[in-house]
């Protein structure tokens, strides 16, 4: 596997996924469209977000639900292909198409985006 080092910290990484918009984050888009929030084009109509509302009420179902963990690692991106082969990670599409739930999850999220597309932009 190649080396995607980020030019974030996991800090601001993770603070992205809880604070940020389905538009940066694909695991916000993800949570969102399981949820079955509505996804909206927003500010030039290119990005697309849940609006404020919606990411608002993600936000707060992830502070309710979700948990972040974390081990150090000298080879970060190697870990995580090795896991993503060896463990269930439903919301992970990266590398793991042999997932039973990923074709569903791209199918959602893909139908967000195309019912985002023929919705007005929203402000």
């Amino acid at each position: 596997m190649a080396n995607r080092t980020s030019t974030q910290n996991l800090r601001k990484r993770v603070r992205y996924h809880y604070r940020g918009n389905a538009a940066g984050s694909t695991l916000r888009l993800s949570l969102g469209c399981l949820l079955g929030l509505e996804l909206r084009r927003v500010g030039s109509g290119k990005r697309m977000t849940f609006a404020k509302a919606g990411e608002a009420t993600l936000s707060q179902w992830m502070a309710d639900n979700a948990q972040v963990c974390w081990i150090e690692h000298s080879e970060p991106w190697d870990l995580e292909s090795r896991l993503i082969a060896q463990l269930d990670l439903p919301l992970n599409l990266d590398q793991n198409r042999h997932n039973a739930f990923h074709s569903r999850l791209k199918e959602l999220r893909a139908q967000a985006r195309q019912q985002a597309r023929e919705l007005a932009i929203s402000s």
